[in-house]
């Protein structure tokens, strides 16, 4: 087929049919720009998808009110101390002097030949508290005539046995078992000179060590590790380093914390002591302008970036009369038209003045993209500062002060609402109807059997004689150390007034209960009192009644769906309203969200260009099969021409011999 002709005529068949395939491969030529114009315009809503989720990053942080109330902490300082502050805190400049840091104790027991020996059998039990009154004997580390006072927070216990018998097991023991206390063997070089060492895991006066041990089997582990820095003759450890709170001064009112971490005592700002000071070092707490310039110039650029890309993918250029690969499209239209809809929209329901853009500096320009007037922004900064967080992102803003705003869902329209309480949210407890005993007697009174919010525990009581206040904090450490409430993460506080006990739940609500058993209950309450249950909030957010869950309400009808507010106290009735609000940030938030949902407008499009490619293809497909047939036609006509005319060529040979033969015969 590649000859000259298959009949041999001299007719080029290849060549023919090749230039009239080319003819009618031409619709293929058609089909191959259709798609790569959809190839291009896929590729172009790519470039828009990849912008409009990177506008939507930066646009979900800016919808964070703190982006635009912070604050910043500075120290004259910063060996001395370090601070940061949230925007609760209040601008100011204060004096700090640091007297003391706060330390953790540190024990060490006596030395021991071997850190292998088998020492004893039993049961550490580690409790903390504080250590008050006596005297302090530096040398031996030892005290006398002092009390130690549970801090409540729960006591731990760690078993030793067969396993684990000797210094280097204990130390393991304690370690593994995170009671709170770090343990190390220190070799003090001496005859015996294997001393086991504790520290308090936790700093501060109320985080002293007391350990009671319960021996099994052979003695021995009592006479190491026994320490009870109330009982003269109990210390069996040594103090090394006294606990110690930090203690400081702020524009000259003494202060005393168990952290070197303070976060209480100035609202707002969290201080890090470091050192101790020699004079008075300066807090100074401003507003962050800095912070909120970013912020407003993060949300300028975010949204000029993004225009500028659907600009470029859709303008026509009128220089080189050429338009871009979508100019014309709906799709980026709407997409252009519906943010600038929302930036030419007041934020209503701020409850302060400022409600646009323009009253900050940020205006459009004839080119669609905004610009930033610093002057102007700056002046909105001095005058309003609380008030540019309105514009950008979602605020909640109580009119009460014992009400604040916790969160809203996509549900909860902008609007002022009312707050009304008909009840307030209790805690469950048990009171007690009589004085205390104080003197705890083993297998008579030690034993509580105690359910908190739900959760059992029991508890054995150390026996002794205490003061009330004393017997309240072993009651509470014994309880919160319990691992089925602790590892529920749940507790109690146990109280005493005039000797007369109280157990309370502390959470609120309706699944806050206190129940009290065992043979130590009787003597602790004075009989069998009746436990009340807590109560949740009852209240009505915008005139509906709002569900109440603890000290919270929320609102499940109406326009304020999804908002929830804490209340922590103050007076039944009405309570002033709840400004709920959401900027531009928030709102151009949930605009791209939307466009670049699975079924949003941006997939939407780029499914339609996928399927005309699709479409192409099977097109393409198609036209190969039925071209193909249009070539196996044209070859199979013109290779029958090619025999015809080759036939027509022998014959003309043969009647031009007969003829020339005929033409000698006559000439003969």
């Amino acid at each position: 087929m590649s000859s000259d002709g298959v009949g041999s005529s001299g007719l080029n068949v290849a060549n023919i049919v090749s230039q009239l395939m080319a003819v009618e491969r031409r619709p293929l030529a058609t089909l191959a720009r259709s798609e790569a114009g959809f190839q291009a315009k896929l590729s172009a809503y790519g470039s828009i998808k990849g912008a409009v989720g990177g506008f939507q990053s930066t646009m979900s942080g800016l919808s964070n009110a703190a982006k635009f109330l912070a604050l910043k902490a500075t120290s004259s300082d910063s060996t001395i101390f370090t601070a940061t502050a949230t925007s609760t805190a209040a601008p100011g400049t204060y004096a700090l002097e640091v007297s003391k840091l706060a330390q953790s104790q540190k024990l060490a027991a006596t030395g021991q030949a071997s850190s292998t020996a088998a020492i004893g059998n039993g049961t550490l039990t580690f409790d903390f508290g504080t250590i008050a009154g006596g005297t302090f004997d530096a040398p031996t580390g030892k005290y006398t005539g002092s009390t130690f006072t549970s801090n409540g927070n729960g006591s731990k216990t760690v078993t030793i046995d067969a396993s684990n018998n000797s210094l280097q097991g204990i130390r393991d023991a304690i370690n593994s078992a995170k009671v709170g206390v770090t343990a190390t063997i220190i070799n003090d070089g001496g005859a015996s000179p294997y001393r086991l060492a504790l520290t308090s895991d936790s700093i501060g006066k109320i985080n002293s060590i007391k350990i009671s041990v319960a021996e099994s089997g052979a003695a021995g582990l009592a006479a190491l590790m026994a320490h009870d820095p109330g009982n003269n003759t109990g210390q069996k450890l040594a103090e090394t380093l006294t606990a110690q709170n930090a203690e400081f001064k702020v524009d000259g009112v003494a202060v005393s914390k168990t952290s070197n971490t303070v976060s209480d005592v100035i609202q707002g700002v969290t201080l890090n002591l470091q050192k101790i000071t020699t004079t008075a070092a300066s807090l100074t707490v401003a507003r962050d302008t800095a912070a909120v310039k970013t912020s407003v110039e993060g949300f300028v650029k975010a949204y000029n970036d993004l225009n500028k890309i659907l600009q470029d993918l859709s303008a026509y250029n009128s220089a080189s009369r050429r338009g871009a690969i979508l100019q014309g499209d709906a799709t980026v239209r709407t997409l252009q038209t519906q943010m600038r809809a929302v930036l030419n929209t007041p934020v209503g329901n701020t409850g302060g003045s400022l409600t646009t853009l323009p009253q900050i500096g940020v205006t459009f320009q004839k080119d669609g993209s905004l610009a930033l007037d610093a002057a102007k922004l700056n002046t909105a900064i001095d005058n309003n500062f609380n008030g540019i967080a309105s514009l950008f992102a979602t605020v909640g803003r109580a009119s009460d002060s014992l009400v604040s705003y916790s969160s809203a869902t996509s549900s909860t329209k902008p609007g002022s609402y009312a707050v009304n309480i008909a009840q307030l949210a209790t805690q469950g407890k048990v009171a007690g109807l009589a004085v205390a005993g104080l003197i705890i007697t083993t297998g008579s009174n030690d034993a509580l059997d105690v359910t908190l919010n739900g959760v059992s525990a029991s508890v054995i009581l150390t026996a002794g004689t205490y003061t009330a206040a004393a017997l309240a904090a072993e009651v509470q450490s014994k309880i919160n150390g319990a691992s089925a409430l602790s590892s529920a993460g749940i507790s109690m506080a146990v109280t005493q007034s005039s000797g007369t006990f109280t157990f309370t739940s502390n959470r609120y609500g309706a699944t806050s209960t206190v129940a009290v058993a065992g043979n130590g209950a009787p003597s602790l309450l004075g009989g069998a009192p009746t436990p009340t249950a807590g109560v949740d909030m009852v209240g009505t957010l915008d005139g509906a009644a709002a569900t109440g869950a603890e000290q919270s309400l929320a609102a499940s009808t109406g326009n304020a769906t999804g908002l929830k507010i804490q209340i922590s106290g103050g007076a039944l009735g009405a309570r002033g309203t709840v400004n709920y609000s959401q900027g531009y940030a928030y709102a151009l938030n949930t605009l791209s969200t939307s466009w670049l949902a699975s079924g949003g407008p941006l997939a939407g499009r780029t499914d339609g260009i996928d399927s005309s490619i699709k479409g192409i293809s099977k097109q393409r497909d198609a036209l190969e099969v039925r071209l193909e047939g249009i070539e196996a036609r044209y070859r199979k006509q013109f290779s029958s021409l090619d025999v015809m005319l080759s036939n027509m060529s022998q014959t003309n040979s043969f009647l031009t011999q007969q003829l020339a033969s005929i033409r000698n015969l006559s000439r003969n």
